[in-house]
């Protein structure tokens, strides 16, 4: 009896299993992980990856992508996101729901639904927003989507009003629900596009400052306290917000939270006038970016998320003034954190693969892990493979990323969905 087409041996790798790294065989049957074990004995005509001083871990997923369909498919598409995702190891994202239309009722959900069955390659969860058209003023029927979204946010955009937010959270607590929440006072923006900071003010940019983001965190993380909802917050960049949050969690308030890699390897002293280095929340101080490390490493922020936002060439190319906000993030995540995180001892390797795939789907209950019985859905990364970042080689539409140039290490040799190389 000849074996099925699905079943494949990843032999001699290096596996993180519940959160430490053995070597380990890996045997994958119809799509899902059949055998882990030091040594795996097969036949000769089963398929073998030969992963000798690889490491593999169960497939990443990121919270946070903008994928840009239905809406503005100029700048990214369901095929090529999904295909940028796979590049960087991930094989489930979360899409957040700034589209048009925007998924705030079952039938503009619809819309992006049909595209995700249509050409996503790899898992594809989208957010319907919080309130109609993102526009703050009426709630969504959260029951009446729930059941085809991860969470609830209004990406993009803060939820200004103070009793607009409450509403949602109780609501969000009675249908047991996640909001997430971009946290962003615009009657502190005034008119700033980067940090508030030492290299604004120098270069003469007008700058946004660190309470727009952790004024609206600690109003949310009152409300989050009051109603008992379960609270995300998205995308921190500031020390304040990683305090607040820190405290909050001592008192057993239900909130987590995500940072992006460039909030973590890059501050503000890395800015150039480019529109490369164009993002909302900012980049900060360098003073921020090592309190986000403190709060990676002890837990307090529980997933890293890319913000995967691309814009095309030309919105990208007025400078810091006048380029669009977003930079992409798929195809860099893991090389980039692995080589200024781990390689000099700031974090530990564990850690970081937790943070790229069992928090984010501890967070939001979208389940998996490198278990017998589960999906095989599994990252392939040669960690001694040492290259520069071309973003010209991006499956992503979006090429905006300050990390173009860098030398890194650890590439994304396979990544597998169901068992199958995507």
């Amino acid at each position: 009896m000849k074996p099925s087409p699905r079943t494949l041996l990843i032999q001699g790798g290096t596996a993180s299993l519940q959160g430490t790294l053995q070597r380990a065989d890996i045997l994958i049957r119809d799509g899902r992980i059949a055998e882990i074990s030091p040594s795996i004995c097969i036949s000769n005509d089963i398929p073998v990856i030969k992963a000798e001083g690889k490491l593999i871990s169960f497939g990443f997923a990121d919270i946070h992508v903008h994928l840009r369909e239905p809406g503005a498919s100029y700048k990214e598409t369901i095929r090529t996101g999904t295909k940028a995702a796979a590049r960087g190891g991930y094989t489930t994202v979360c899409a957040m729901p700034n589209l048009d239309p925007v998924p705030d009722t079952p039938e503009h959900l619809e819309r992006e639904l049909e595209l995700i069955r249509r050409d996503a390659c790899i898992d594809v969860l989208p957010y319907a927003s919080i309130t109609l058209g993102r526009k703050g003023q009426r709630l969504v029927d959260m029951g009446a989507l729930k059941g085809s979204v991860v969470a609830f946010s209004d990406d993009g955009s803060g939820v200004q009003g103070d009793a607009m937010m409450e509403a949602a959270m109780q609501l969000a607590r009675r249908e047991d629900c996640i909001i997430a929440a971009h946290c962003e006072d615009e009657s502190l923006l005034r008119g700033g596009y980067i940090h508030d900071g030492r290299w604004c003010r120098e270069h003469g940019h007008r700058g946004i400052c660190s309470e727009s983001e952790w004024k609206q965190v600690e109003r949310d993380l009152a409300l989050c306290e009051k109603t008992g909802a379960r609270y995300h917050v998205c995308h921190i960049s500031t020390a304040e917000s990683v305090a607040l949050i820190r405290a909050a969690k001592a008192r057993g308030v239900p909130v987590t939270c995500e940072t992006g890699p460039h909030y973590l390897t890059l501050c503000e002293d890395d800015l150039r006038d480019e529109g490369r280095f164009k993002m909302n929340p900012p980049l900060r101080s360098a003073a921020d970016r090592e309190a986000l490390i403190e709060g990676l490493c002890d837990g307090t922020i529980d997933a890293i998320a890319t913000d995967h936002a691309p814009h095309s060439a030309e919105e990208k190319s007025r400078g810091l003034e006048g380029s669009a906000m977003g930079i992409t993030g798929l195809e860099t995540a893991f090389p980039v954190l692995y080589t200024q995180l781990v390689l000099p001892g700031r974090l530990s390797l564990e850690r970081l693969l937790e943070a790229l795939c069992a928090g984010p789907r501890r967070i939001f209950r979208i389940g998996g892990a490198l278990v017998p019985g589960a999906s095989a859905d599994l990252t392939v990364i040669d960690l001694q493979d040492e290259y520069r970042i071309d973003s010209s080689r991006f499956a992503s539409l979006g090429h905006a990323t300050p990390f173009d140039g860098m030398k890194v290490r650890g590439r994304i040799v396979t990544t597998l969905k169901n068992g199958i190389a995507v």
